[in-house]
């Protein structure tokens, strides 16, 4: 029974994994949407089903209009899936209407908010969430003009608390941020229950902890600001521990809104100060690279070399977002996440690898990138780094592509000449898919190869597992019977690491980059 789940969980991620976040995220808003119009019928929503359905229409209208327009304008890619999702998240955050008044409040949130992707960004980078904005836009509006209405936030209510639940949980693994945004919502709730408390008692109410506790989980809009806001890629800073800062700080203040004369510093003011906080972690992270060439590194693995115009700071193990717009992109979209293989000493020059031979309309669109030709990197994340301690033992395991941060690291490593006590198995489908063999030969470090046939002439501090060998946690442990004594790192599929975790759970320590392709 345990392992029929197992493996229907597995499909359902697998699934999850072909899908671009937007994709994904445009996919559940739907679903969400489609939920709603049915609770409405039933009187179980505030807004009603032809509400629901003209205000549906028209922040799709707007939103993507002025899209169009700007793109036009601008000549930048136009992104309708953006379009469509600011639009579905505003049909969540603004009180659906069909009065005439209310619906050009709606539209003019929905234009504010497009047009903050252009105006409010830098270097490719959303400053503010554009939803937020434009929420926040018609609340202060409002304030002038209550005819246009306010932000409203009726998504938190109970009947729609478990759909929101179930389809944020998909979008946040699919983006990998679903502690992050659990922190978030456990200080958001524990924060909004101790105000309703102090609330009550300074009232001379009695207190039913329990009451209100039940109201806060189920009745706020903590779960949707979390998975469709809080986690949108563009206005996330890089490492963990600064995720974790902003999500603290959008959980106090929406948990804790303030009042300030006629308006409340609500969900979407929280979310603009993190959006801030943000943004001052991350505002020298996007840059343009220049294309200088580009390199058989294997049969079907690729790597490409760039000149930045600006230098930027990263840490080897860090992975980079790059665009690449094209026509008629597929259901990836077009940015991909690639581990960079070159160290920091390197800089200007950064490199990525990729391997060919997908079908994704970007891949196509990568490949056909002329040397000289400028794209866009719209962040630097990730938080796969090597001990600072120098002394510590490492056992790192790549499959194939996913050697590259390993690359970077042992570049760093052998440039700032480092002693440390490394070893790598390094997991192929072919010898000749072993990649890079001459940095990580430069390295000195033993490497333990599993492939299907015998790699030629492997060095002296190489070893081959052998025909066969399967690559499982009993083969591990033999090859590196050490292990308990290594923090271990490991870069390749979900399906490697299931297989692995028997051994490398005895590690000291396991920290993981999975990947689902791309």
């Amino acid at each position: 029974m345990i392992g029929a789940l197992t493996a229907g969980w597995t499909r359902v991620f697998g699934v999850l994994g072909r899908l671009s976040s937007y994709r994904l995220v445009l996919l559940s808003l739907a679903a969400l949407a489609a939920i709603a119009v049915v609770l409405s019928l039933v009187g179980l929503v505030g807004p009603g089903p032809l509400e629901l359905i003209v205000t549906a229409i028209v922040l799709g209208a707007v939103c993507v209009v002025v899209d169009l327009a700007l793109h036009r304008m601008l000549r930048v890619p136009l992104r309708v899936e953006s379009s469509l999702i600011t639009a579905a998240i505003l049909l969540f955050v603004l009180f659906p209407t069909v009065d005439p008044a209310g619906l050009a409040g709606i539209a003019g949130a929905g234009a504010v908010a497009s047009l903050s992707k252009y105006v409010l960004a830098w270097r490719g980078r959303h400053v503010f969430n554009p939803a937020a904005v434009g929420a926040a836009a018609l609340t202060l509006v409002g304030v002038a003009v209550p005819a246009l209405g306010a932000s409203a936030w009726w998504v938190g209510t109970p009947a729609m608390a478990v759909p929101v639940l179930v389809l944020g949980v998909a979008v946040l693994w699919r983006t990998e941020k679903l502690r992050m945004v659990a922190g978030f919502w456990v200080i958001a709730v524990g924060v909004a229950f101790l105000r309703a408390v102090a609330l009550d008692s300074a009232a001379g109410v009695e207190v039913d902890a329990l009451a209100i506790l039940t109201q806060v989980a189920l009745s706020s809009p903590y779960l949707f600001l979390g998975a469709f806001m809080l986690s949108e890629p563009l206005t996330m800073p890089p490492r963990r521990w600064q995720q974790f800062a902003v999500a603290a700080l959008v959980g106090v203040l929406a948990g804790w809104p303030i009042d300030v004369g006629a308006i409340t510093l609500g969900q979407e003011f929280a979310l603009l100060a993190g959006n801030l906080l943000a943004f001052a972690f991350t505002w020298r992270a996007a840059v343009r690279l220049v294309l200088e060439g580009r390199r058989e590194v294997t049969p079907t693995v690729r790597e490409l070399t760039f000149r930045t115009r600006r230098p930027f700071a990263f840490r080897p193990g860090q992975y980079l977002e790059l665009a690449v717009p094209h026509r008629r992109p597929d259901a990836r979209g077009t940015r991909r996440e690639f581990s960079i293989a070159s160290a920091p000493e390197e800089m200007p020059v950064v490199r990525i690898a990729f391997k060919e031979g997908s079908k994704s309309s970007y891949k196509r669109a990568l490949a056909a990138v002329p040397p000289g030709a400028t794209l866009p990197v719209t962040g630097v994340w990730g938080d796969f780094l090597l001990p600072t301690r120098t002394t510590a033992p490492l056992l790192l395991v790549a499959a194939g592509i996913g050697v590259t941060p390993f690359v970077s690291q042992l570049r760093h490593v052998v440039t700032t000449e480092q002693d440390r006590d490394i070893v790598l198995v390094y997991v192929v489908s072919d010898a000749s898919e072993l990649a890079y063999r001459d940095e990580i030969e430069r390295s000195g470090i033993p490497v333990v190869v599993y492939s299907r046939d015998a790699p030629a002439d492997l060095p002296a501090h190489w070893r081959w597992a052998g025909r066969g060998v399967r690559v499982d946690a009993d083969g591990l442990l033999r090859m590196v019977p050490d292990i308990t004594a290594r923090h271990a790192y490991i870069s390749g599929p979900p399906a490697l690491l299931a297989d692995l975790a028997p051994a490398l759970e005895r590690a000291r320590s396991l920290t993981t980059d999975a990947f689902s392709g791309y």
